[in-house]
């Protein structure tokens, strides 16, 4: 199955924090990649937002510069399809999404993704969540 993949979802499999039902949540995910075969759609800012994410956790003494090395290399294997159209629908689709909904537009873009492509969408993103069901998109699991 393909589905789009928020990064919200993808921390978890790094930070390891929040509750237990979210950090079952991604570990599911993370296995459906892993294990069965699926397929994982990101936006064009993902690496982009990844990234921050290690820099902030780094800087905050939350993960040291070997176990964020150690991260992206098992992202990298896990060769994410990235999508190309993120930055020519971000003034259009996204900006209008991110209105609609009142998200950030980094999360309507995953949304703006899901739709345009009939895919659902594994995120752990309470705000992106209800947007996508208001959307009649479905969240996996």
């Amino acid at each position: 199955m393909r589905f789009v993949l928020d990064n919200s979802v993808v921390m978890r499999w790094l930070l390891k924090d929040g509750s237990a039902e979210r950090l079952a949540y991604a570990a599911k995910v993370l296995d459906r990649l892993a294990n069965l075969g699926d397929e994982a759609v990101v936006p064009g800012i993902w690496a982009l937002e990844v990234a921050n994410v290690l820099v902030k956790a780094q800087a905050m003494g939350l993960v040291t510069e070997a176990r964020a090395a150690e991260f992206v290399g098992l992202l990298r294997d896990m060769a994410f399809e990235t999508d190309t159209e993120t930055a020519a629908r971000a003034l259009g689709d996204t900006l209008q999404l991110a209105r609609r909904f009142k998200l950030s537009v980094y999360d309507a873009a995953y949304l703006e993704l899901a739709l345009r492509n009939g895919l659902p969408l594994a995120t752990l993103d309470d705000d992106l969540n209800l947007a996508f069901a208001q959307t009649g998109g479905h969240v996996i699991f």
